[in-house]
């Protein structure tokens, strides 16, 4: 099933196939699988064929013809880890003329934060677009050759994760310049039942959350797309995955996990990311990869003994000092209950009741990035009056269950229910 914004009766699958360039396109693809090494560890039995699979497969008529540009980078790679550039440049009846690259650039390796050149690649010599550098939304210029824009990145399901802004970003970009988008789905490793954390407010928008999600928001790259569009009223079509249920771990997929940023080299560090990445110009900070959370002078037997002794799902917290700075090392032992976003507040609430540390502040010409984490200066001044975490989650927990019911309308019905409460779907033009 193909979802989009605008249905339209020719999205049909069995129409406009080319069988000769279908033909052409995999004995392509064989020289790509024998030419290029694959992206990760993969399963050659995978569970989840991922939307670019789909998209080939079954609604190739959407870019047959067409000058092609591709949001990517390292980790839009096919269930067989092979690269989707490699693989689009391999295919007959349409042309791939440019490349758009997120934070980190295309293949994954810039740190955090760093800005990134637009460059013309040496091997297929077409442009390399930067989004992370003077301009984060495709300009004019950037999109003026292209027919359509394909989208095809890799997300860790955390607000923050800039990846996703990214795809925002394109949506009001393709709108602007009334260009057709299409999202690749893929899974959200986190999977889609953990929906948690303070919702983002309007005064806190930024390229850190760029609308009103909560921190672990549950959603796959195309049910945010159709979210986000909500606003934007962009030509947005999804091709979601077959076989994915949003009960799957990232495991029960079968699919390569490829390195998404410097930082996030495997699951532990996705799952760690915002468990222990809270903290930001607190004192209270992460190690070892987003495995770690401490801060100086911080008891870490007695940190470990209110987060184990919380009933937090899913996780166990093992005592570990580095240096003269006390902490916790998370040991996730079960990824279908644990909670990242709760798990990531408690500590930070443990932290500022046993520890001495400040909450930077923002003013009214400068958001500080704890804020932007966060969504809100709410939570700092929560800290700051010694609120329990059992007390931080009431006070957010009324916007949280609102979101969830506003989700219910963009969640692809083919992964299955949510833990939310089950709402009507209403089409987007009527509501």
């Amino acid at each position: 099933m193909i979802n989009r914004i605008n249905d339209r009766p020719w999205l049909n699958p069995g129409k406009n196939k080319k069988k000769t360039g279908r033909i052409f396109c995999l004995l392509a693809l064989v020289v790509v699988i024998l030419a290029f090494p694959a992206a990760g560890t993969c399963n050659a039995t995978a569970a989840v064929k991922l939307g670019n699979e789909v998209l080939l497969e079954s609604y190739s008529h959407l870019i047959d013809g067409k000058k092609v540009g591709l949001v990517t980078n390292q980790t839009g790679v096919d269930s067989r880890g092979i690269s989707f550039i490699d693989i689009l440049t391999a295919t007959k009846g349409m042309k791939l003329i440019a490349l758009y690259s997120p934070e980190h650039g295309i293949d994954g390796t810039a740190k955090a934060g760093t800005w990134v050149e637009s460059y013309i690649h040496p091997r297929f010599d077409i442009p390399v677009y930067s989004l992370y550098g003077s301009t984060r939304m495709p300009t004019y210029e950037m999109l003026l050759k292209i027919e359509v824009l394909l989208f095809d990145i890799q997300d860790i399901g955390a607000r923050s994760y800039t990846y996703m802004s990214t795809l925002q970003y394109c949506l009001v970009a393709a709108k602007k310049y009334n260009k057709p988008l299409i999202v690749l789905d893929r899974p959200n490793p986190l999977g889609g039942m953990i929906v948690e954390g303070p919702v983002l407010e309007d005064p806190f928008k930024s390229f850190m959350g760029v609308d009103n999600l909560p921190m672990a928001h549950g959603m796959t790259a195309g049910e945010l797309a159709r979210f986000f569009n909500r606003n934007i009223g962009a030509d947005l079509t999804v091709i979601p995955m077959e076989g994915y249920n949003r009960d799957m771990s990232f495991n029960d997929t079968g699919l390569p996990f490829v390195q998404t940023s410097p930082n996030i080299p495997d699951l532990n560090s996705v799952y760690g990311y915002m468990a222990t990445g809270l903290g930001e110009g607190t004192g209270v900070f992460q190690a070892e990869k987003f495995r770690w959370i401490g801060g100086e002078g911080l008891d870490a037997v007695r940190f470990a003994e209110l987060l184990n002794g919380a009933g937090l799902p899913g996780v166990f917290f093992v005592p570990e000092t580095r240096g003269t700075a006390g902490g916790v090392r998370l040991e996730i032992r079960d990824p279908y209950s644990f909670n990242p976003a709760k798990s990531g507040i408690y500590a930070l609430a443990y932290a500022f009741m046993l520890g001495d540390f400040k909450v930077p502040k923002s003013t009214s010409n400068n958001v500080v990035t704890f804020d932007k984490i966060m969504g809100t200066d709410k939570i700092g001044r929560y800290l700051e009056e010694g609120f329990t975490p059992q007390q931080i989650e009431a006070c957010y927990a009324p916007a949280l269950q609102s979101f969830k019911q506003e989700r219910e309308h963009y969640l692809l019905p083919q992964y299955g229910p949510s833990n939310s409460v089950i709402i009507s779907e209403v089409p987007v033009s009527e509501r």
